[in-house]
């Protein structure tokens, strides 16, 4: 009988480029084009600034790039940095279960197609298996939020006791695998080694921790790094568990999952992709605050309301917003905003650029912590009922804003940037956030030819093209 991993490496060993569909490789190109632009907004923040030096302190042969930095390091240091980067300001693209997995999966094979000198058809391909793979596993484990229902009325919230992203350190193994065109036995080895060298499961504690560290729900530089290391050793010849995920002591157990059905996982791979369901942010938030920022957007905007018109502010959202991260105003840090619902409803009252959040000097600025509160947060009140049987999770998002005598009200079922077809993120949206980003660092003609390179990326005949675009 063949191990998991045996039917999983083959899936990915056996499928080429032109395998994938036409809607799967436009979703890779556009999944790149988001994270880039993301790391390029993330060297303006300390995290970024810190993974940065760490990276040209660890140093190595000058073979991968630094997204946005000149500077050239091994495969190893240039993910570890671009995870971070990525991931900074907690604006990159998630797809639900688990979540987070854009971060973990975009830096490693990225790093390793350019010392590979791969083209981008290659990365294309990397990037879509790596994305792929840690969605199916996910959805053969325990959900990081469960809603029971409790007779005809009552849905209770179960919450994992040990969840987080770490599955995804898949991804980035398969995804630098199958650039270094790693054949069926060594692809079962890197899946065996990542499974071992995976980070623990964190998030949960995070969840409970104010004020928030900046490794957050888990590190995306270390994941990042662990997933080259595990596809570089299965390369040299390094023997994996090829057992990894079988049995009652498997990896599903030993990362806190409550429940492995591999059935989940397989089914209809390949016809299949789970990934075309992405979700892009246009706000650099979590992403269930998004249907409230929309919400309250427009209400200020349709009826002119400014500051100072504004009594109050009733935000519901997802019961995530009950654990302490989502509800400490203090804000010592850009951390800290990313996930308190207050703060990006007070940015967005002072009509404050969105690529500025970030701005530790407006986070600390008094009228926006005056603004804050007046903000209060609440669990949406259908919030457990819209979610009840939904494996994808509720984004469902309500504000009422009191000013001047009246009761402004708007509710919507999901944010800007769904897949659903009335919400969708554009090309052309993802374009033009990606060039509000990298206008912090690159030039506007760097700009211009790495969008034209990023939505053409299977003409590329080596990803150190790209890399000369992406960095300064």
């Amino acid at each position: 009988m063949n191990s998991f991993s045996q039917e999983l490496a083959k899936f990915v060993v056996e499928t080429k480029f032109g395998d994938l569909s036409e809607a799967v490789v436009h979703e890779a190109k556009r999944i790149l084009l988001d994270s880039i632009g993301c790391g390029l907004a993330g060297i303006t923040t300390d995290k970024g600034k810190i993974f940065v030096e760490l990276a040209r302190r660890m140093g190595g042969p000058p073979e991968s790039s630094i997204i946005g930095i000149g500077d050239k390091v091994s495969c190893f240091s240039a993910a570890s940095a671009n995870g971070e980067l990525i991931n900074a300001w907690d604006y990159e693209a998630v797809v639900v279960p688990p979540g987070h997995i854009t971060t973990y999966v975009v830096s490693p094979p990225l790093a390793v197609a350019e010392s590979s000198s791969a083209s981008g058809k290659d990365l294309i391909l990397a990037l879509a298996l790596g994305h792929e793979i840690p969605i199916r596993i996910s959805r053969g484990m325990s959900v990081q939020t469960e809603f029971v229902r409790e007779g005809a009325e009552k849905v209770s919230v179960k919450r994992t006791p040990v969840h987080g992203y770490t599955q995804s350190i898949f991804g980035g193994t398969v995804g630098a695998g199958k650039v270094l065109k790693l054949n069926h036995k060594k692809m079962i080895d890197a899946l065996g080694i990542a499974g071992h060298i995976c980070p623990v499961a964190s998030q949960r504690k995070w969840e409970e921790t104010t004020p928030s560290p900046m490794a957050k729900y888990g590190s995306a530089g270390w994941l990042s790094t662990a997933g080259v290391t595990a596809a570089l050793l299965a390369d040299l010849g390094y023997v994996g568990d090829t057992t990894v995920f079988d049995g009652e002591y498997g990896f599903w157990r030993f990362i806190g999952s409550e429940r492995w059905e591999p059935e989940m996982v397989m089914e209809e791979i390949g016809e299949k992709w789970f990934f075309l369901e992405t979700r892009y942010k246009f706000y650099p938030h979590c992403y269930v605050m998004h249907a409230c920022i929309d919400c309250f957007i427009s209400i200020i905007e349709k009826n002119d309301l400014m500051p100072e018109d504004i009594e109050s502010v009733d935000a519901f959202l997802h019961t995530l917003v009950e654990l302490p991260v989502w509800r400490d105003n203090e804000l010592t840090s850009a951390d800290d905003g990313e996930f308190n619902p207050a703060y990006p409803i007070a940015a967005a009252a002072y009509r404050i650029k969105v690529e500025d959040w970030h701005d530790l000097d407006i986070i600390r600025d008094p009228k926006i912590r005056e603004f804050i509160k007046k903000v209060t947060c609440h669990t949406h009140p259908r919030s457990t009922e819209i979610v009840a049987g939904q494996p994808i999770g509720s984004w469902c998002g309500m504000v009422e804003v009191k000013a001047k005598g009246k009761t402004f009200k708007e509710e919507r079922m999901e944010p800007k940037g769904s897949p659903l077809t009335d919400v969708e993120a554009t090309d052309e949206e993802l374009v033009k956030k990606f060039r509000r980003n990298a206008a912090k660092i690159l030039t506007q003609d760097k700009i211009d030819e790495a969008v034209e390179t990023l939505l053409e990326l299977e003409k590329v005949e080596d990803i150190a093209e790209l890399a000369k675009q992406i960095t300064l």
